[in-house]
């Protein structure tokens, strides 16, 4: 589908033109500070308004690309700016619309110094995460995939905690290095078949000895991103020393990256590679899924301890893409739907105390209830979506997910149904620590209840929790038709080759 408006692309760069009208703001610094919040606030709102059409425009019954927008751009080497959406996408960019504002009136009251280059850092992150879930061509996709890096980098490195600097090197150097050897692929690609279109490339069957390398290229990148175990430690330091709101779009789109990156590319342009490597990323999700849950356990800090949970929930999404099968690869996409607002909204609720008591210690906290109630019924209702309650978005995701993994292997849907039993121990440990108990401490006694703007945030985050458990099938039906058509070329792939051999054998 074509529109006669570059829809896709005034929500791409909506936020950069914004970031502009920024840095022309006069005024004192106060007046400054005042009307960059007001207008970043204005114009991501405006961005998800503008997503929604995009959502209205989508046709759930087509698994190809629509809305399309193609322009050429460097033509002599046949690189096209070209933009896109289909069902994998279409609600990834919804999401990052959505927690966009979400972080920037999370961040009213507790950013207080250079205001103005925080929201610019900001809607330019915004620009790149959407035009990277956008993009139909893969140069112009490796461009928006690695200038989050640069946001996020600035946002981590100037406005987090006390060991800012070493979390935000960590961050960029761990995500670099693998996106290096994607680059290297990319350029491979490009050189075989001449073009940088996705949907070719797509088309394009790439040998199979050259799928091997291609795969481990974009492994090394998706893999950092996820981040699976063992290449996870940075996301624990990156969480701890992130602002609030850093750690919301950190852990609500930035880890989508990766599941991302496998849907679009490692599994429709090498599907024999994927095959081959399946059972090696399903080792590596179960342990990262176990051995997190674990650490999270014994977490001192109320950050670290839901980093270490993202880690776990993201190993779901892992073992899920290459179990290679509809209910699966849907419940994936709901997962990191799922886990994009229920991880930010916890870290909201950890950033609502942390305003009050500036420490993240849960020893520092308990009987929270008696002070406020309000935020004591947030915070549950979070815990119990990431368990997994029926009811809420977590069960549709891990349901899904574990049907799909007992298709593809017994062993690994046990394994990870365990790691569902740790995730509600560290959980409702974690709550219970904060939440209950006597009150005893003074600190505790002196903390005031959520105010107005705290609560406005989690409302949208709450309703959307709720309609995805309640009536998921307003997300499952538009991203049918893609991830059917997904899983059936992934099948065509395997069977082609299964007869070429057979083929050659018979010789």
């Amino acid at each position: 589908m074509t529109l006669d408006w570059p829809l896709l692309s005034l929500t791409t760069f909506l936020p950069t033109l914004g970031a502009l009208a920024l840095l022309l703001i006069p005024g004192s610094a106060e007046q400054v500070a005042r009307n960059a919040r007001w207008t970043a606030l204005w114009v991501s709102l405006c961005t998800f308004v503008l997503s929604l059409f995009i959502w209205a425009n989508f046709d759930g019954t087509s698994a190809d690309f629509q809305l399309i927008e193609s322009y050429a751009w460097i033509p002599a080497f046949n690189i096209n700016y070209t933009m896109g959406v289909d069902g994998i996408s279409v609600f990834f960019v919804l999401l990052s619309t959505l927690l966009t504002p979400i972080c920037i009136l999370s961040s009213w009251e507790a950013i207080k110094k250079h205001v103005r280059e925080y929201m610019i850092a900001f809607l330019v992150l915004e620009t790149m995460m959407v035009g990277m879930f956008l993009a139909m061509d893969i140069f112009l996709f490796y461009i928006f995939f690695e200038g989050v890096l640069i946001p996020m980098f600035i946002i981590v490195g100037v406005w987090g905690g006390q060991n800012r600097i070493y979390a935000a090197f960590k961050l960029f150097l761990y995500t670099l290095l693998g996106s290096v050897l994607m680059l290297v692929a990319i350029l491979v690609m490009y050189f075989e078949t001449g073009t940088t279109n996705i949907p070719e490339l797509m088309a394009h069957d790439f040998a199979a000895s050259m799928q091997t390398w291609l795969w481990l290229a974009f492994f090394a990148s998706f893999a950092v991103k996820v981040p699976m175990w063992p290449v996870h430690t940075w996301l624990p330091d990156a969480h701890v020393q992130a602002p609030t709101a850093g750690s919301v779009i950190l852990a609500g789109v930035l880890l989508k990256m990766g599941g991302y990156g496998f849907l679009r590319f490692s599994i429709p342009m090498m599907p024999l590679a994927s095959e081959y490597f399946a059972d090696f990323v399903f080792w590596l999700s179960v342990i990262a899924v176990i051995y997190t849950s674990l650490v999270a356990l014994v977490q001192s800090d109320m950050k670290k301890l839901i980093a270490y949970s993202s880690i776990a929930h993201m190993g779901f999404v892992t073992a899920a893409i290459f179990s290679m099968n509809e209910q699966a690869i849907a419940g994936s996409i709901i997962q990191m739907l799922s886990h994009g607002l229920v991880s930010g909204a916890l870290f909201l609720c950890v950033g609502v105390v942390y305003d009050r008591l500036h420490t993240r210690e849960i020893d520092a906290y308990g009987g929270v209830v008696h002070v406020m109630p309000r935020y004591a019924v947030l915070f549950m209702f979070f815990t119990m979506a990431s368990v997994g309650l029926p009811g809420t978005s977590g069960f549709v995701g891990e349901f899904l997910i574990l049907v799909g993994a007992f298709q593809a292997s017994t062993w690994l849907a046990a394994g990870l149904a365990t790691g569902m039993i740790l995730g509600a121990g560290y959980a409702l440990y974690l709550y219970r620590r904060i939440i209950f108990g006597a009150l005893e401490k003074d600190s505790i006694k002196a903390l005031t209840e959520m105010n107005a703007r705290e609560i406005a945030i989690f409302v949208p985050l709450v309703i959307l929790t709720l309609w995805m458990g309640i009536y998921p099938n307003t997300f499952l039906d538009p991203i049918a038709a893609s991830v059917t058509h997904l899983v059936q070329n992934y099948e065509t792939s395997l069977a082609a080759a299964a007869q070429t051999a057979t083929a050659s054998l018979g010789q």
